[in-house]
């Protein structure tokens, strides 16, 4: 007999040793139990009067309550199984609920930090392309990192300023053809279908003013509070400038120290999760530029061809408004409407609005799809309720932030709901143990 049958032999014989000691026990304990049971009709101490034995059935009396398996009670298992699911949904929401809205107050008392980190993170996803252009032709990574954020910040401040420029130089010529524009529009509302006299449109003017005076004050303490806000902002601007270069070098480093803190079975999960929601997130910023792009060529064009004026700070402001889907290029077309409409006439702000829908037309059915594709597609129904939730918690920052936040939230949901393994990453060591 060899070594292992004779080590099996005797694990047996241990087993069935142990199994035979616990059926005596058991057995033993069973006659103890029996013997010092009292037998029925006779009287105990602590229990005077007849005894039935626990053995015994009463005739008459009503069975014991079945209880379900995830009740601990008898008062669970009164209660309808529909109410228990909808009363332990309904502590969890409220768990839920709460820990939201205590997020959301810390985040509304570092908004400061918050804000800027998320706008040099949208700025980094855009940027990053370049970055790695320079990289492959042998540039060092902060020389490269610089001289992409340096480029960028020129192209902003020069566009900038030729806004401005041109936007000073034809503010005269505005505010003359903007006086005409309210005549006419004081003559219409006299000779058109509302027939209004002298005496309405003075009182009605008159109102006016005195609601303007009346809420002076509230302009003001908004311009004051606005100036106050001024360090803010500049801040806010020096810490974006600082993250995003910092992003742009050693976002992979921080990334991964990221995932090193969290447990070691869910690590390679969340980075394969970060990883395609980075991925979504830069192909949802530069689709977007693009898109901006053609939005604000398409309707400058048309400026320009009827010759209205402010044609460059009108297309950049439509290309700035198309960061904001579905409802940013529709409102600052609405200001180029209205700025033809005071210029030119009513044919001529009929002309542009047709422009403006033709061309959000264009956008939303074929540029949209073709350009964004189906990683970044999200229902209009989730970005109109995002981005009205932006505003309320954030203002325009907010509202330009929902929309991405919103596309990197379904990616990553998606990535760690599903079932398949992450592959492995490129530097990964794998290590085997010997067999035994």
């Amino acid at each position: 007999m060899s070594r292992f049958e004779r080590v099996r032999g005797r694990l047996r014989r241990a087993y069935e040793s142990g199994r035979e000691s616990v059926r005596a026990r058991r057995e033993s304990a069973a006659a103890h139990r029996d013997r010092d049971e009292p037998e029925a009709g006779t009287a105990s101490p602590s229990a005077p009067g007849p005894v039935a034995p626990r053995s015994a059935t009463v005739v008459g009396a009503e069975p014991p309550a079945a209880m379900h398996n995830s009740t601990t009670s008898r008062d669970d298992a009164d209660v309808p199984h529909g109410l228990r699911i909808a009363a332990a949904w309904s502590w969890r929401l409220i768990v839920i609920g709460l820990v939201a809205w205590a997020l959301l107050r810390i985040v509304g008392q570092i908004r400061i930090v918050i804000i800027p980190l998320a706008v040099a993170l949208l700025l980094s996803a855009l940027l990053a392309p370049a970055v790695g252009w320079l990289l492959r032709a042998r540039l060092p990574r902060s020389l490269a990192t610089a001289v992409v954020l340096v480029g960028g910040l020129a192209g902003v401040i020069g566009t900038l300023t030729l806004v401005v420029n041109e936007f000073i130089q034809g503010v005269p010529e505005l505010s003359e053809k903007s006086s005409q524009g309210v005549r006419q529009i004081q003559d219409w509302l006299k000779t058109g279908p509302l027939h209004l006299s002298d005496g309405q449109l003075d009182r009605y003017i008159n109102e006016g003013e005195k609601w303007v005076n009346e809420n002076t004050d509230r302009f003001t303490s908004g311009a004051v509070s606005t100036a106050a806000t001024l360090a803010e902002v500049l801040t806010g601007t020096i810490l974006v400038l600082f993250a995003t270069f910092f992003f742009l070098r050693d976002g992979n480093k921080i990334w991964r120290f990221l995932v090193r803190l969290l447990p070691v079975n869910a690590r390679w999960k969340v980075d394969d999760a970060g990883r395609a929601s980075w991925q979504t997130l830069g192909a949802y910023v530069r689709a977007t530029v693009l898109v901006a792009f053609i939005d604000a060529v398409g309707i400058g064009i048309f400026l320009v061809i009827f010759d209205i004026p402010f044609a460059f700070p009108l297309a950049a402001l439509v290309f700035l408004g198309a960061f904001i889907p579905i409802v940013g290029a529709t409102l600052s077309g609405v200001v180029a409407v209205l700025v033809a409409l005071v210029d030119s006439g009513l044919v001529t702000a009929l002309i542009i609005l047709g422009a403006v829908i033709g061309v959000q037309q264009v956008e939303g059915h074929i540029l949209q799809p073709l350009i964004m594709g189906r990683a970044v597609a999200i229902h209009p129904l989730a970005v109109i309720v995002g981005i009205a939730a932006g505003v309320v918690l954030a203002g325009i920052t907010g509202a330009l932030v929902a929309v991405p936040l919103i596309a990197v939230l379904n990616t990553a949901v998606r990535r760690l709901a599903a079932r398949t393994v992450p592959e492995t990453p490129p530097d990964a060591v794998v290590v085997a143990s010997k067999a035994p």
